[in-house]
């Protein structure tokens, strides 16, 4: 598993929170995602041989958020 913490200026609100939690949390090797609201953060663990982060952040494009940064947790 990898663990990443992506910085997602856009996220604002507990909506935002839900959206992003439920998008990715129903994909395949996705082990567990967390939004920090007001960190304007995403926690997520991750399978790589399962999900990349370029998939990640096409499925947070499609949800309306773009990630600004990528730090390995």
């Amino acid at each position: 598993m990898a663990k990443v913490i992506l910085s997602v200026p856009d996220i604002s609100c507990e909506h935002c929170q839900k959206a992003i939690e439920g998008a990715l949390g129903k994909e395949k090797g996705v082990a567990s995602v967390k939004v920090n609201v007001p960190e304007r953060k995403v926690y997520l663990d991750y399978d790589p041989s399962a999900i990349t982060l370029d998939n990640v952040s096409a499925i947070l494009d499609d949800e309306g958020y773009a990630i600004a940064a990528t730090v390995q947790a």
